[in-house]
């Protein structure tokens, strides 16, 4: 039977929103129409400055011309080719240029479509990279506590955020976590990498202790975890993980989707840590969120160890409609173009320390009990209200975005992630907007 309904043009029923309190956002919604540069243009036509880059995607800012006349020209061109058994050059260009600024070691390009994508193509090739080798027994996946790797069954099984997990079943069999690095008692207020909790790394040993090497395919690890609520490495963990990974032949996968394409002031978080993993999990920042698009990078000994067999056979039985799109793939070409001419990944080295100095002047400031940043990445907790958890932080999202300033939350943090492009100015006009709101909290 047809449905007579028939919605209004802008009707908000029909659109169920993603981590979203859904009957409170339509009851008073908050409207974005319009972009450029640092601001969101409001439906009621004020300007908001972006603190969070979109979603941690829009590196380069908003409306930049090079990557939407990029788009424009690839859709007249070659709208769409199959990426099975079928090329085009716009997807070799990227991998490519990806390549270029990747760490030295890492070869080869998966294309995927998001995030969640790229961490669930990370798992499976780690565990089908052992088959090839001949160690089928290593299926098991080692996640940490806390963690965030998107929202797929591969994704949340590894993940360690509780409430995107207990939904949703029993998950991936054969998963195990490591303890998370928050150590608020020891590292409370660090500028940049906390001195405390390295030896939270150590933990690997008992895992693999207790399942046995020969059975643990991957480590899969944010190098920044950032939704969780920006947890910095403790200094050493990083390399203490790469070590004990190595020494007992587990892939080490570095999930980059947030940290990668400048963030940290590095291409990648890889290189601003000085560590070199397996695989590095990416999306977001390659396209500066215009086009949906992620990748998965890898070593070349990864890639070649499933380059055995007949020539004429399928090596790896994976892939996406969308994988290495021709729009979205010129839309990677041109984002890494402005990233490039306009000197970004630079500029917020530079403008790191002064970011760092501008987060932590909230110290002090009402029900604020810790403060976190590295890179262009910063983190205010607050005090909970007992027996409401996240209500504080959401009502500080709320009046920030009333006063003019668009920021995150997850629990009672606070998380910030300006795009590349922010000046100090602009830096002084967040976070002092940020210290009103946090004095008019309850």
């Amino acid at each position: 039977m047809a449905l007579d309904r028939k919605p209004a043009p802008n009707d908000l029923n029909a659109f169920w929103m993603p981590f979203t309190a859904n009957r409170q956002f339509k009851k008073n919604p908050r409207m974005f129409v319009g972009a450029k540069d640092m601001h969101y243009t409001t439906s009621d036509g004020r300007q908001v400055l972006d603190g969070t880059a979109g979603l941690w995607c829009c590196n380069a800012g908003h409306g930049q011309p090079k990557i939407t006349e990029a788009i424009a020209r690839q859709a007249g061109e070659l709208d769409y080719a199959p990426a099975f058994q079928m090329g085009h050059p716009a997807a070799f260009e990227l991998a490519n240029r990806i390549i270029e600024i990747a760490p030295k070691g890492m070869e080869h390009v998966f294309y995927t479509n998001s995030g969640s994508e790229s961490v669930e193509t990370a798992l499976k090739l780690a565990i089908a990279y052992h088959r090839a080798r001949g160690e089928g027994a290593r299926t098991r996946l080692i996640g940490r506590e806390r963690g965030y790797h998107g929202v797929n069954f591969g994704g949340i099984s590894v993940g360690g955020i509780v409430n995107n997990r207990k939904m949703f079943g029993t998950l991936l069999g054969g998963v195990d976590h490591m303890p998370h690095t928050h150590l608020p008692a020891l590292n409370a207020f660090s500028k940049g990498q906390p001195e405390h909790g390295a030896n939270l790394a150590d933990d690997l040993e008992r895992i693999v202790a207790l399942h046995g090497a020969e059975t643990i395919a991957a480590v899969i690890v944010e190098p920044v975890a950032g939704s969780t609520g920006v947890l910095i490495p403790p200094k050493g963990y990083l390399e203490k993980l790469r070590a004990i990974t190595a020494k007992h032949g587990i892939l080490l996968i570095f999930d980059e989707v947030i940290t990668g394409f400048g963030r940290l002031g590095s291409a990648f978080a890889s290189q601003h840590y000085g560590v070199l993993p397996d695989m590095m999990t990416t999306a977001k920042g390659l396209t500066n969120g215009v086009i949906p698009m992620g990748a998965v990078i890898t070593t070349g000994a990864v890639h070649d160890a499933f380059m055995g067999g007949p020539e004429h056979m399928i090596e790896l039985f994976h892939g996406y409609t969308y994988s290495g799109n021709p729009v979205a793939s010129a839309a990677g070409i041109a984002t890494l173009e402005v990233y490039k001419e306009q000197g970004l990944f630079e500029r917020a080295a530079e403008l790191a320390p002064y970011w760092a100095d501008a987060v932590h002047s909230l110290k002090g400031a009402r029900h604020v009990i810790d403060v976190r940043n590295e890179g262009l990445i910063g983190a205010v907790e607050l005090e909970g209200i007992p027996g409401e958890p996240t209500k504080r932080a959401f009502s500080a999202f709320l009046a920030a975005y009333e006063k003019g300033i668009l920021i995150r939350t997850t629990g009672d943090i606070i998380a910030m992630s300006p795009p590349l492009i922010i000046s100090k100015g602009q830096i002084d006009q967040l976070i002092g907007t940020l210290g009103e709101v946090l004095k008019g909290l309850e």
